[in-house]
């Protein structure tokens, strides 16, 4: 109940501080892109239930990846102002709206799409055991993962034998420690790592 009351509180204070800028940013991706400001995907949360995540999107629109995953490693779609959004994490924010709907927590294990959650299965049952986060430590450590799996050989085999392995580990660790307190020094350091970095 704590952890719940933490997470629309923020959310909520969040979006209302936020919503000019939020705008600002809708505005631009619709001008400069000329294409759907959100980017709305599904993607695995607690107890293995589908939901729809939320980004501002940043690459062309028409994508396979809206609604069956993510090419690792590809970033030659990716907008000029999309690249800014992601390299400052603004593209997370719209969900703040899944935060309030309860489909997610401010801090969490990152929600994947159904494709990689069939990997490592066993994991993924401890995973899925919480609700999904916008942030975590595994998103910390991996803050450059597209940059990594661009300059691997194969993406799609570094990203399941080296990154997604860690990911879990991080996440079920988690699971098995979480308190309030870890939540609010990973917010701190999320914050940290996208504007000192």
């Amino acid at each position: 109940m704590g952890k719940r009351l933490f997470d629309v509180l923020v959310a909520g204070i969040g979006l209302c501080l936020l919503l000019p800028f939020l705008l600002i940013i809708l505005l631009l991706v619709f001008l400069f892109d000329r294409q759907p400001p959100f980017f709305v995907q599904q993607r695995v949360g607690r107890s293995g239930r589908i939901f729809s995540l939320y980004k501002f999107r940043t690459m062309k629109s028409g994508m396979a990846t809206e609604k069956h995953g993510f090419d690792a490693g590809e970033t030659s779609r990716i907008t000029p102002l999309g690249r800014f959004l992601r390299d400052t994490k603004l593209d997370e924010l719209p969900q703040l709206f899944n935060v309030l709907k309860g489909d997610m927590s401010l801090v969490g294990p990152r929600p994947e799409v159904k494709k990689w959650t069939l990997v490592y299965p066993e994991k993924w049952e401890i995973v899925h055991r919480v609700k999904p986060g916008i942030t975590d430590n595994a998103s910390i450590l991996f803050r450059h993962e597209e940059e990594i799996l661009a300059k691997a050989v194969s993406p799609e085999k570094t990203y399941r034998e080296v990154i997604l392995p860690q990911k879990l580990k991080l996440s079920i660790d988690y699971v098995n420690n979480r308190t309030l307190w870890g939540d609010i020094k990973i917010l701190l350091k999320t914050i940290k790592s996208v504007y000192t970095d």
